[in-house]
């Protein structure tokens, strides 16, 4: 309005300042237009309002442009608000240490809760409400996620371990002690715990420490046996495939050689009619990248197959066409013994795939950018296998043998691949590959009578898989927390000698005082006195030796070792490492910065999912 007026205004101001009568009468009426002007406009301006698409009332306008404040918390309080985070996770987590631990029940937005006994699971599914004690609970669900991506199990030992260091460690540091030199001092601490277990970790000597290994991991002497068996089966290489299944009962299959997810591609080079097969006994291999369509490029190699009576497997991007039509004609009439599959995969990947197959089989990898045409190929640059089994959707290739040297040198190739990718699904890739070269996959098919049961034994059996895996890298210690109960004296004086001065000293006394939360913990989850136990543990190994602890499963004082109650040293050490690393900065935090959380009524819920659907292009329509 007053950008109208204005303009109005400064149009008309001779005239509207002009002192004569007919002047006078000329204004008063260009006024009375003048107003009418202005009230039409803004008329105007108002039902256009009303019509616009999207329109944002003010409120909205003001949550847009003001800015959100912070909470900034300093000493004391910042320290103790993520203390009492810390503390709300790793108590739920807790109850799930030892044989006679207990389970946690999730619930689920959608479908039926969760019955879960697996630390990190149960530390991700945690969020609370204060904003401050969150960041708490964010750190140690970090811990958690460090131990399950390095050793894949001892998730809860990482939370149970980070507690009681953070605990001890706000005492120390409310007495008056440096927490930088605290820091220090834990960190210290757990380098010469951690080449400790190492030094004394004994390597895995055979299936039954596997199965002891898993037994532990997982709860259930079942799983252990399946999981051993399958690990014993498809060696160091191998891999193994966790499935779920229709039935009540765990399963085991185990697919030897390389297998590809491609079938034949047309049904007349079927042999076994009733099982829909096509099997060739020590065959040729032709592996290319080319589409083969023109039956001109293999004639040549054909007429040497014919001579030779060898059977001969292709695999192409595709073949089609009269080269098809060729190949299956000659099979009908019994010349040739002729099988052809499409290479698995899709774009870089199928390259490196038949990469593998031809360093597997023996085979020159034909493909024009490395010189190699189609029609110039001969019978020693085919590959060769025991024995190939096409069918419909599926082939395994059985290898004889003679190409371990190139496969080895391949698997250490796809070992630094692996170390080297940068997502999860390359790595997992690259495990497979590595499993199909080397010892071939077992898939282990979980039942159960609900889905509830089949989530829990799904994420047992993976726990008890990683183990087994971190047990074969770097060897096995006693179990039960005894390995840290046992240190926690006997290497103490050595911890302590690796400090510079005294508050570094007590910041490793802090690390020795939380060696022994993981056994007490254990016995505490059986009902009996942690501290007690603890106490005759170390009296037992001072006695007979390292090895010697609690069995929380039968209640008896024994060598541990002997009775199959194992861990991993990986697992052992990363929970060390890791729950030093986010205890040590819990200490020196000096200042904590968080959101402040806005309560929005129901009203502004709905206004806020409305103007985000507006945005992506998802507007309600005129309002």
């Amino acid at each position: 309005e007053s950008h109208l007026t204005s303009h109005i205004e400064h149009t008309d101001r001779s005239r509207i300042f002009d002192s004569s009568p007919y002047s006078w009468v000329q204004n008063h009426r260009h006024k009375k237009t003048m107003k009418l002007t202005i009230a039409t406009a803004l008329l105007l301006a108002a039902n256009a309002s009303a019509f616009t698409i999207g329109f944002k009332p003010a409120s909205s306008v003001r949550l847009e442009t003001s800015l959100e404040a912070k909470k900034v918390s300093f000493r004391e309080d910042s320290r103790r608000a993520l203390v009492a985070g810390i503390n709300k996770v790793a108590n739920a987590v807790r109850v799930t240490l030892g044989p006679k631990g207990r389970n946690v029940v999730l619930e689920r937005n959608y479908g039926a809760p969760e019955i879960v006994n697996d630390g990190v699971t149960i530390a991700r599914e945690i969020s609370l409400r204060d904003p401050e004690e969150n960041v708490g609970a964010r750190l140690i669900q970090e811990v958690a996620a460090k131990s399950d991506s390095k050793a894949g199990d001892g998730t809860t030992t990482s939370t149970i371990m980070t507690q009681a260091l953070v605990n001890y460690g706000m005492r120390a540091v409310t007495a008056g002690i440096n927490p930088v030199a605290l820091n220090k001092g834990i960190r210290k601490a757990a380098r010469v715990i951690a080449d400790e277990v190492t030094a004394i970790a004994s390597p895995v000597t055979g299936i039954e420490d596997l199965k002891n290994i898993a037994t532990i991991a997982s709860g259930s002497i079942d799983m252990g046996r399946i999981i051993a068996q399958a690990a014993d089966k498809v060696g160091d290489n191998g891999s193994t495939v966790v499935e779920e299944s229709q039935t009540l009962v765990d399963e085991i299959e185990f697919t030897e050689g390389l297998t590809l997810d491609r079938g034949y591609i047309s049904p007349y080079f079927v042999k076994d009619q009733e099982r829909q097969l096509a099997e060739l006994i020590n065959p040729l291999i032709l592996v290319t990248d080319a589409k083969i369509d023109n039956v001109n490029d293999i004639v040549p190699l054909l007429e040497q197959l014919v001579k030779s009576k060898d059977p001969l497997l292709i695999i192409a991007e595709d073949v089609t066409g009269e080269a098809l039509s060729a190949l299956v004609v000659n099979k009908m009439r019994g010349v040739l013994d002729v099988v052809a599959i499409k290479a698995p995969g899709f774009g870089n990947r199928r390259r490196e795939y038949t990469q593998d197959i031809a360093i597997a089989t023996g085979a020159s990898f034909v493909a024009e950018e490395l010189g190699i045409t189609l029609d110039s190929v001969t019978l020693d640059m085919l590959g060769t296998a025991d024995r190939v089994v096409i069918a419909k959707e599926q082939t395994t290739i059985v290898t004889d043998g003679k190409q371990q040297e190139a496969i080895d040198a391949r698997i250490a190739q796809l070992r630094r691949e692996q170390a080297a990718a940068e997502t999860d699904y390359d790595s997992e890739k690259c495990q497979e590959r590595i499993a199909s070269l080397g010892g071939g996959i077992a898939r282990i098919k979980v039942g159960a009578a609900t889905e509830t049961e089949l989530k829990d034994k799904k994420l047992r059996y993976e726990d008890a898989l990683n183990s087994v895996n971190s047990a074969r890298e770097l060897g096995i210690v006693p179990g039960g927390g005894s390995c840290l109960a046992y240190l926690q004296y006997a290497i103490k004086d050595k911890i302590l000698a690796a400090c510079a001065d005294e508050d570094e000293r007590q910041g490793a006394m802090i690390m020795i005082k939380a060696m022994g939360a993981p056994a007490m913990q254990v016995a505490d989850n059986a009902g009996i006195e942690g501290a007690v136990v603890l106490a005759k543990i170390q009296a037992a190994t001072e006695e007979h030796g390292h090895g010697w602890g609690w069995d929380a499963a039968t209640f008896e004082y024994c060598d541990l070792m002997e009775r199959g109650v194992i861990d991993p040293a990986k697992v052992t050490i990363n929970a060390i490492e890791n729950s030093a690393s986010v205890a040590g900065l819990v200490l020196t935090t000096e200042c904590l910065v968080t959101e402040i959380p806005i309560s929005l009524s129901e009203e502004e819920k709905q206004q806020l999912f409305d103007q985000q659907n507006m945005s992506a292009g998802m507007g309600p329509g005129i309002q």
